[in-house]
Formats: C-alpha cells, sequence, structure tokens
C-alpha cells in the first residue's frame, strides 16, 4: 500500500473497489481511556487530587489529632467533676466558664497567628492549654477548692482552632481552584463531625473504664500532640503578610539589577512595616456582611446545643440515658456522610445565594425529631429523625465557612474563622440553657420545638439579611 512520503502529513487514501469509493484514513489516534482508569473517577476522585498535593496528608492527620480532643474535654470534665464533688451543677458551670472564656480569648489567639504564624503561636498556646488541663486534674484528685476548677478550666481557652487553621492552609494551597477549595471545605467539615462524633464516645469509655481523669489525660495528649504534628509541616503553612518567603537564587538575582531598582527597593524597605501587616487590614468584624454571617453562626449554634440537651433529656425520661451519646452519634454521622457527599458535587451559584436554601432545608429536616418525638416517642425513631435531620448540617456549615473565607480580609483568614467558631460556641450554650430550660419545667417532647425555633431564626437572617459578596469574593 503507498505510503505518503516522509515528513509530510498524513492524508485519507482514496481508492475504487467496484462501484464503491473508499477512503482509508492513517492519521494516528488519540488513545482512548481504559476502563480501569475511568473506573478510577468517582465520588472519591476530588479528595484524591486533595491529598496528592505534598505536605497535605501530615498535616491533615496532625489536625485530627488535634481537633479530636475538642469532644472530649467536656464530657470528661462534667464525669470528673461530678464523680468526685457529686454535684452536676458545679460541672457544668466549670464547663461552661471555660466556655465563656473560649469566646473571648479565641479570636485574640486567632489574630496571633495570622500576624506571627501558626507555628509560632500555636505550639505555646496548646501547651498552656494543656497545662492548665493537668492542673484541672490535680485540684480534682487533690480535692482542691472549687474556684481552682474554674480557674484551670478557664486556662484551656487558649487552645488554638486546629480546624480554622487547617482551612487556612487549604485556601492557600488552593488559591486559584475554586472547586478545589469547596471539597477541602467539605472535607473539614466532615473530619469536624468525626471528631465530633468520636470524642465524646471515647472520652466516656476512658472516664468509665479506666480512671475519671483517663479522659481529660488522654485528650491532653492527643492535644499537644497533633498541634506538634500540624505546625512541623512548615512547606503548607500560610504566609505571614509581611514577611514573604525567601527563594533560593533571590539575592544573587538582586545584585544585578540596576541601581535605579535597588534605589526603589530600599525607599520601599524605609516604609512603615505596619503597612504590610494584619494591623492595617480591617477587623473581620467590620467586613462588609460578617455579623449577618456571625449571627446565623448564633442561631446555628443554638440548634445543636438546645438539640444536644433535650435528646438526652428525652433518653433520660426513657430510661436509656446510657444511650443517647448513640443517639446523637447519629446525628454527626449523617453530618458527615452529607458533608463527603456534598464536597464531590459542584454546587452551581455563589454561596451567599446558596445559604438560605440550605438554612431552610436545615430547619425542615429539624422538625423530624419533633416529629418523631411527639407522634411516636419512640427512642429509636428519634434515632432515625436525627440521622436524617443531621444530613443538612454539613452542607450549610459549609457553606457558611465558604463565605467566612469570601468575607474576611486578606490576612486575618484564622481570626475570621474562628469568629464563626465563636458564634457557634455561644449560641450552643444559649441554645443548651433554653433547651435545659423548657424541658425542665414542660417536657423534653416540647424542647424539641427549640431547635425548630432556632433554625427558623437562622433562616429568617439569611433570607431577609443577605449582602452581596464583595468584588474580590466574586472572581
Amino acid at each position: 500500500m503507498p505510503q505518503p512520503p516522509i515528513g509530510e502529513p498524513r492524508r485519507p487514501l482514496l481508492t475504487v473497489t467496484a462501484d464503491t469509493l473508499v477512503a482509508a484514513d492513517f492519521t494516528p489516534r488519540r488513545q482512548r481511556p481504559s476502563r480501569s482508569r475511568a473506573a478510577t473517577a468517582g465520588p472519591l476522585t476530588p479528595y484524591r487530587r486533595l491529598f496528592a498535593l505534598p505536605g497535605t496528608r501530615a498535616f491533615t492527620l496532625g489536625s485530627l489529632l488535634a481537633r479530636l480532643p475538642m469532644g472530649m474535654f467536656s464530657v470528661s470534665a462534667v464525669v470528673m467533676i461530678a464523680g468526685s464533688r457529686g454535684s452536676y451543677a458545679l460541672a457544668g458551670a466549670v464547663t461552661a466558664t471555660g466556655l465563656a472564656a473560649t469566646a473571648l480569648l479565641a479570636p485574640w489567639t486567632a489574630r496571633l497567628i495570622d500576624r506571627h504564624g501558626q507555628a509560632r503561636v500555636a505550639v505555646p498556646a496548646t501547651v498552656a492549654a494543656v497545662l492548665g488541663s493537668l492542673a484541672l486534674v490535680l485540684c480534682v484528685r487533690y480535692g482542691a477548692a472549687d474556684w481552682t476548677l474554674f480557674l484551670c478550666y478557664a486556662a484551656t481557652a487558649t487552645t488554638p482552632n486546629t480546624g480554622g487553621m487547617s482551612r487556612a492552609r487549604w485556601a492557600h494551597l488552593l488559591r486559584d481552584d475554586s472547586a478545589a477549595r469547596h471539597s477541602a471545605n467539605s472535607f473539614e467539615q466532615a473530619a469536624d463531625e468525626l471528631c465530633f462524633m468520636l470524642g465524646p464516645i471515647l472520652a466516656a469509655f476512658l472516664c468509665t473504664t479506666v480512671f475519671p481523669e483517663a479522659g481529660t489525660l488522654v485528650g491532653a495528649v492527643l492535644l499537644l500532640t497533633g498541634v506538634v504534628v500540624f505546625t512541623c509541616q512548615r512547606s503548607t503553612e500560610p504566609p505571614v503578610p509581611g514577611r514573604p518567603a525567601s527563594v533560593p537564587g533571590r539575592q544573587a538575582s538582586a545584585s544585578r539589577r540596576p541601581a535605579s531598582a535597588s534605589r526603589r527597593q530600599a525607599s520601599a524597605s524605609r516604609r512603615p512595616a505596619a503597612a504590610s501587616s494584619t494591623a492595617t487590614a480591617p477587623s473581620p468584624l467590620r467586613a462588609a456582611g460578617m455579623r449577618p454571617l456571625l449571627a446565623v453562626c448564633l442561631a446555628m449554634g443554638a440548634v445543636f446545643g438546645a438539640m444536644e440537651v433535650v435528646t438526652i433529656a428525652f433518653a433520660d425520661a426513657e430510661g436509656r440515658q446510657s444511650v443517647a451519646g448513640v443517639v446523637l452519634g447519629l446525628q454527626a454521622a449523617g453530618s458527615c456522610a452529607a458533608g463527603l457527599v456534598f464536597g464531590a458535587l459542584k454546587p452551581g451559584g455563589s454561596a451567599s445565594r446558596r445559604l438560605p436554601w440550605c438554612v431552610a432545608a436545615m430547619t425542615a429536616l429539624m422538625t423530624l425529631p419533633l416529629l418523631a418525638a411527639t407522634l411516636t416517642g419512640s427512642l429509636a425513631a428519634l434515632a432515625v429523625a436525627l440521622l436524617l435531620a443531621g444530613m443538612a448540617t454539613a452542607p450549610t456549615m459549609i457553606t457558611t465557612m465558604t463565605l467566612v473565607q469570601q468575607r474576611t480580609p486578606e490576612g486575618r483568614l484564622n481570626e475570621g474563622m474562628t469568629l464563626a467558631v465563636t458564634g457557634l460556641l455561644g449560641g450552643i450554650a444559649c441554645g443548651a440553657a433554653v433547651g435545659g430550660r423548657v424541658t425542665e419545667q414542660v417536657s423534653a417532647t416540647a424542647g424539641y420545638w427549640v431547635p425548630v425555633a432556632a433554625s427558623l431564626t437562622a433562616v429568617l437572617i439569611a433570607v431577609l439579611v443577605r449582602p452581596r459578596a464583595p468584588r474580590a469574593a466574586r472572581r
């Protein structure tokens, strides 16, 4: 068969057979992807791409170790203090004091992290928090005065927001890929749910089967180990504003610059250092749209706090308080699964438009526990309802954290996300107080109206106060 000369492009070969014109195309074909390669593209593909980046697996491991104790400390403190002093009121007051101290100190700690770097601030802050936990154990063990318990537990408020630092690393690594940032935020939310689901179970197991102080001690070790592992991954740490990372060979190339460039660089170096630091960036509280967003976080926190207290009371009324943690864990499990699925999808539209719909879906699903408790009175039906209700939690939180990242001024991302977490913690405290009061004065079934009312409040805030996102966030 004739072939085209070497070097000329291949053209179709035309020939005639009987009354048929045949065209044979000998140009090379692209190799089709194999079936095995196509089979690897599935719902987990976005997460595989995330962890293909260098250093991401290591800092994620450290983040998970550091976040697991966040669900352990309060349960461990309640069991330890109530078991030794015989007072749940004292135990609740101590943990509430720690929550209030965290709300005050956490934004300040996050501001220092944004200004001076994660490694320089997070490790000393964690050491201080661990020392507070150890002091609490010693005071409980040796019968110190009650006021010392409040002081020691308040010292643990310096614990850095590891989840916020982890999200800041993803935002730095994926600053040019919005789809990958969506998957990263979804994974982080699923990790939060997983840690808050496993933490109380682990704490209750250690405190009841080993010794009452075991939960606090193990949590302190996990926290310090996780933060050290996390901060040792310096290659993925976001740069501190005003302190650009040094690049090899930069000094050598700078020596060959013209004199005019050197003079410009010298004049630039004489500018005030504050011009490039986080001090010049406005506070996240003053950013457009942040205050309504934090109000939404406050209302959603009230949903979570009320649901926890009311569910424990409902299980106690049924004589099965021991399984209350498992029932609440199903809500976290539903949220974790929904978060992973939501991260594998590519939702359309902006996050500001999605938020009201997500909060409305969460409100609709929050009526399921109310219906299950009212119509059936069965703890098994309530467990299924909580599993379904939790499926709207992660998409709502993912969308909320995405908006927090978009509306936080550059250089203060960790502070902005910590403010959102602080809003959630404040809402949890308020929801727990209101839910407990309704449960005590009316009934545990009536207490499920509290999370429904709180979620309706979040819907009203999200719908009525919806400012436009900044231009930089809509790019």
